[in-house]
């Protein structure tokens, strides 16, 4: 709700648009970015979804919650399946609303064992998952452990490296693997969305895919050919030097 922004958003109690927010970590500075979960606004759960490292799958542990979005057309199968089609190799699973279920370990391991049926499915290895129980409403396993859940005894995951162990949700997100970026090839950068700003002009907004850009570079535009002057650019309202692959960035020309 925190992420949730337009008015129609907070009345209606779900995501519309894609949020980009950033907090850091002990070890990362992190770009969240908040897709819609509800099946009408499909189209920008995955303009969102196509920009990220890793998918953070909320799934929502209280009875029934759980069975639709795993159902035939439920939401859950649907944005695991589009997150792996869209080239996010990176899952962590957080089982929400831990607080509803009384906090059973049963109703945690049911969910693990179907979730893990049906991402391996969709082409994600479970080994290579941290599943972390959680209560986003009272903070539960989300910066610190629980005391909620002693039968927890954390998440494991296999990675290239060996094997990574932790207890929350911010654990996990530690646990990440930043992909190799290739900063030596030509800039290339899908454009998300563009702003016409008073006073300043016209910023176009995306992820640098390859390549670096920084301000006084010339760049062209695809399909229309335009070529222009970079005046600035700029991350979470913040004037970089330069932006480099995995940057969220606008860019004044």
């Amino acid at each position: 709700w925190v992420l949730d922004k337009l008015k129609a958003e907070r009345e209606r109690g779900i995501t519309i648009d894609i949020a980009l927010w950033k907090f850091e970590t002990p070890k990362y500075m992190v770009t969240v970015i908040d897709a819609p979960g509800h099946r009408d606004f499909i189209k920008n759960m995955i303009t969102g979804t196509s920009q990220a490292d890793c998918a953070i799958l909320i799934i929502a542990g209280g009875t029934g919650e759980f069975e639709a979005g795993i159902s035939k057309d439920g939401q859950t199968r649907e944005h695991a399946l589009l997150a792996f089609t869209l080239g996010v190799r990176q899952l962590i699973v957080a089982v929400n609303k831990m607080d509803t279920t009384k906090w059973s370990e049963d109703r945690f391991n049911e969910i693990i064992k179907e979730t893990s049926t049906f991402i391996k499915k969709v082409g994600y290895n479970p080994k290579a998952v941290a599943f972390v129980p959680i209560s986003g409403w009272h903070g539960d396993n989300m910066l610190e452990e629980s005391p909620n859940m002693p039968w927890y005894k954390g998440w494991t995951k296999e990675t290239k490296g060996g094997v990574v162990k932790g207890k929350t949700l911010l654990d996990a997100i530690d646990a990440i693997e930043p992909p190799v970026r290739p900063s030596d090839k030509p800039l290339r950068l899908p454009l998300q969305d563009v702003y016409k700003i008073g006073g300043i002009g016209t910023v176009p907004v995306g992820r640098v895919e390859t390549g670096v850009i920084k301000a006084g570079m010339i760049v062209t535009f695809a399909p229309s050919n335009v070529t222009t002057e970079v005046k600035s650019v700029e991350m979470h309202h913040e004037q970089l030097v330069e932006g480099l692959p995995g940057d969220n960035v606008g860019f004044n020309v």
